[in-house]
């Protein structure tokens, strides 16, 4: 049983913690050396690619360039649907695209929603090779760079300078547009080596740089922040003073790149011009949280300060505490979080999911930690999947972990057509969700410091890197069912023998990991968290075996008793037949749809929450679906003993009720019911209170609306 309170700190580990146990050690057949490590050996500067350079903080890892990575199987099957779906085809449904856009030149705004989409389209149009995609792609690169001014700045005229409202108005750059865009620009450099990018991006900071400090983030008092749009009679201009962190990593791959020592004072400057100050409180929007908590650990390459990998894991533990009591890092902020309204029932943006998984990417490069490829997996594989129709045509705005209608007008923060599938809605998530599954395909694997590689995230696909001293090629071909099955075999392609260290990370649900290397058999224990280190002669043919052994287990929220199923990276809903009824279809072609429940899902589970594999059966499929994260292609089922609870309803707005403090009891019968992958379900029942007949255990209560009852609370 994991208690969801419990959440493991960074640690600075930089030394092999030489665990030799179940055959570890040195094999007298190949001269291998396999150990456990707490993270890649981060003391060179000298790799296969480009690391910090000094003064910065050595990295231990460091992302591959675009295309390195491709994904296989099912894990492809999802990029393919989304060249032809929402994401490969908005440039035909959404306003922002159109060839009036700013960032093609024309009069539109070019603001954010192109910058997000392209981001992601880039990439998506690298890894699939789709030439339609390739094509527009290339063209709204060769516009972007075609856009720079003189002066350095590039984008759209309009954001070169924004005006307040009235007579002598504030005059400022808005620069957000551009902290999207620029991460476009650089997998497009990496990508292809253009060699425009490099003095691009020079030109654009040192724009920034010398820039007034009253037009470049201006710093302003509390009451005019929060009454922005009152003041300045715009709130966009506002989005860059919180986000303002997002330039930190970009500064320092362009330094890494060119070696320009302002480019790291630039970062500092930033760090401290975000808003509100990093010592403050984060924000109590969604997407605002995902990116700012990061923030201060972007600042240890360059300060060398432990206090701010502290400072981050504060913030992040400082939300979720009280927000994220609900499986893999959803948290209760449909669109901001707010008092009362901290149960599961509450939805998270799909931007962002999105944007945490960013956030974790940085992170995982900045110290190693396993934590943050934990939580990637846990956002990825668990509610990524369910924000979209299985068809990526659509997606929603909002997505609850319990959430047995998607309908308009629920009880969110943002009410009206969010829980909608749409492809012609939901203007920032749109756009920003196209860098979601493109994002975790380059990142599955990272290159080391020591001229290896780490295998971070777990999914079917082929990697060609640079390793060893040498810097030969080597293809490592993965085929799994990962994250459903527990199994991952990866084959080595050499065109000779090459040594380098091949990194493994071990979930932290894992408590025994199996290794097959040339037939060597080994059982690991004690490193859950850690990293397996193979370091051998590799030749061509080699294969690597690795088991993780999933188990059922359970999550227990301390707020209310209530248990989530887990299994491995996924935690486990209801099973819910899904009603989906078209609403509306805007463009044609394009449907809108809102689900409903065609089975039961208020049920209480009749399980131990310390023993729940004791109760419960586990039936996996042999073969993967084309398409797994449905309901109906769900690989795997878990049956479970439960009690339906009649009284717990959806009585507000179809929005779920919030769950009570358990246990709880029933006179309904005992069922044996199905739960499938959280991912699976897009209707989802998966925070749900344990049904027993213990001293402490009551019939289901009533409790106030949460509205209703602070407003009243206030009013006395």
């Amino acid at each position: 049983m994991y208690t969801a309170m419990k959440r493991t700190k960074y640690r600075t580990i930089v030394h092999v913690l030489a665990v030799w146990i179940f055959g570890l050690g040195v094999s007298p057949v190949s001269g291998e050396v396999i150990t456990v490590v707490g993270r890649p050996d981060a003391a060179s500067r000298d790799g296969n690619y480009a690391l910090n350079r000094s003064p910065l903080m050595p990295s231990p890892m460091v992302r591959l360039p675009l295309g390195s990575v491709r994904a296989r199987g099912w894990l492809e099957h999802q990029l393919e649907l989304m060249a032809e779906g929402q994401v490969g085809r908005l440039d035909q449904i959404s306003r922002f695209l159109t060839d009036d856009s700013g960032w093609l030149g024309g009069k539109e705004r070019g603001w954010e929603e192109a910058a997000y989409w392209f981001r992601g389209y880039y990439d998506l149009a690298q890894l699939t090779g789709n030439e339609r995609l390739k094509k527009t792609a290339d063209r709204w690169i060769e516009a972007i760079i075609r856009s720079q001014q003189p002066d350095g700045y590039y984008g759209s005229s309009y954001n070169h300078l924004v005006k307040g409202k009235g007579e002598g108005g504030q005059e400022i750059v808005d620069v957000w547009p551009q902290m999207v865009m620029n991460d476009a620009l650089i997998s497009h450099y990496e990508a292809t080596g253009d060699e425009r990018i490099i003095p691009m991006m020079t030109k654009f900071f040192a724009f920034c740089r010398d820039l007034p400090e009253e037009k470049f983030l201006p710093q302003i008092s509390w009451d005019y922040y929060e009454n922005y749009r009152e003041h300045f009679g715009d709130w966009k201009p506002r989005i860059q003073l919180k986000r303002a962190g997002d330039l930190v990593p970009q500064l320092i791959w362009l330094y890494n790149r060119t070696g320009e020592r302002w480019l790291l004072d630039l970062a500092v400057k930033v760090y401290h011009k975000t808003q509100p100050a990093m010592n403050q409180w984060l924000d109590n929007h969604t997407v605002h949280f995902a990116q700012r908590f990061r923030y201060p650990a972007q600042m240890y390459p360059i300060t060398g300060d432990e206090r701010y990998l502290r400072k981050t894991e504060l913030f992040y533990d400082s939300f979720m505490s009280t927000w994220g009591q609900m499986p893999r890092g959803a948290h209760a902020a449909d669109e901001r979080i707010r008092m009362g309204k901290i149960d599961a029932r509450q939805g998270i943006e799909t931007c962002a999911l999105a944007e945490l998984n960013k956030s974790h990417y940085i992170l995982g490069r900045i110290t190693g930690d396993t934590l943050y490829a934990d939580r990637v997996e846990d956002i990825t594989f668990n509610h990524l999947p369910a924000s979209h129709a299985p068809d990526h045509r659509s997606l929603r705005y909002l997505t609850a972990c319990n959430m047995p209608y998607s309908v308009p007008r629920m009880d969110f923060k943002n009410q009206g057509s969010n829980p909608v599938f749409a492809a012609d809605l939901h203007r920032c998530c749109q756009h920003n969700t196209a860098m979601g599954w493109p994002r975790f395909v380059r990142n599955l694997w990272q290159a080391t410091a020591d001229r290896g590689l780490v295998a971070w995230l777990y999914s079917p696909n082929t990697v060609t890197a640079r390793v060893g001293s040498a810097g030969g090629r080597v293809t490592i071909v993965s085929e799994t069912k990962y994250p459903f099955g527990d199994r991952v075999a990866m084959t080595v392609k050499t065109d000779g023998a090459v040594t380098f260290p091949l990194y493994l990370r071990v979930p932290r649900w894992c408590r025994l990991v199996e290794v097959k290397v040339a037939g060597e058999h080994r059982r690991i224990a004690d490193s859950a968290g850690k990293l397996v280190k193979i370091d051998r002669k590799w030749s061509d043919g080699d294969r690597v075996e690795v088991r993780f052994g999933m188990k059922v287990s359970s999550t227990v929220w301390p707020r209310n008793g209530a248990i989530t199923v887990d299994r491995g990276p996924l935690s486990y809903s209801v099973r819910i037949a899904e009603r989906w009824e078209k609403i509306a279809e805007n463009p044609k072609g394009w449907p809108r749809w809102s689900l409903t429940p065609a089975t039961p899902w208020n049920y209480a589970l009749a399980v131990d929450p310390e023993n729940p594999s004791d109760a419960i059966k586990v039936k996996a499929a042999e073969k993967l679906a084309s398409q797994p994260w449905s309901e109906k292609g769900a690989p795997v089922v878990l049956k479970v003993p439960a009690r339906r609870i009649p009284a717990w309803e959806a009585s507000i707005k179809n929005t779920v009720d919030s769950v009570r403090e358990g246990p709880v009891k029933s006179d309904e019968p005992l069922e044996m019911i199905e739960m499938i992958p959280l991912g699976c379900a897009h209707l989802r029942m998966s925070v749900l209170p344990i049904v027993n007949d213990n001293k402490d255990a009551r019939y289901w209560q009533d409790i106030p609306n949460p509205d209703v009852f602070m407003l009243d609370r206030l009013d006395k």
